[in-house]
């Protein structure tokens, strides 16, 4: 190998800049893109919301992992609505209820586009996420969701 400064550097007007470097760099992007294809040293985890520029944007960035052969199976969809109910059952806030039904939708889509891959749904809390505490609690929902039919979206955070 002649090295890209002595194949290119005159035809780009370099020849007298020393490009060397990037013929050192060579080894550094083989070793990254072997470890990027690794699924054991890597893995792409995806976060969305349940609205269509997010699930678009999403599908498109899974299928590009995919084309790259870089592994991606995980979904994390934050900000899933949990309304509360009223004693008819229905949402009991119609901002809220209009809100479920739309992104009722888009978690339908993917739960078919992603019927393979480990989909977590993150419910939208009623305080913000910061602070020790609240991430750590936030953490722990990544690894085991909360079972929301019988909850309502304050018992997540009433004892913080």
């Amino acid at each position: 190998s002649r090295g890209i400064n002595a194949e290119y550097g005159g035809s780009l007007g370099m020849s007298n800049v020393n490009i060397d470097y990037i013929d050192d760099l060579l080894p550094l992007v083989e070793r990254l893109d072997r470890e990027l294809k690794n699924p054991d040293l890597t893995t792409f985890v995806c976060v969305c919301i349940p609205e269509f520029l997010s699930l678009y944007e999403t599908e498109r960035l899974i299928q590009k992992l995919t084309a790259l052969d870089i592994d991606t199976h995980n979904v994390v969809v934050n900000q899933v609505m949990y309304p509360d109910r009223g004693p008819d059952g229905c949402a009991a806030c119609g901002l809220c209820g209009s809100r479920t039904k739309m992104q009722k939708k888009y978690l339908d889509q993917i739960a078919d586009l992603y019927e393979d891959f480990h989909v977590v749904k993150m419910p939208l809390m009623p305080v913000e996420v910061k602070g020790v505490p609240m991430l750590q609690r936030f953490g722990k929902f990544l690894q085991a969701p909360p079972d929301m039919s019988s909850l309502s979206i304050h018992d997540l955070v009433k004892d913080l």
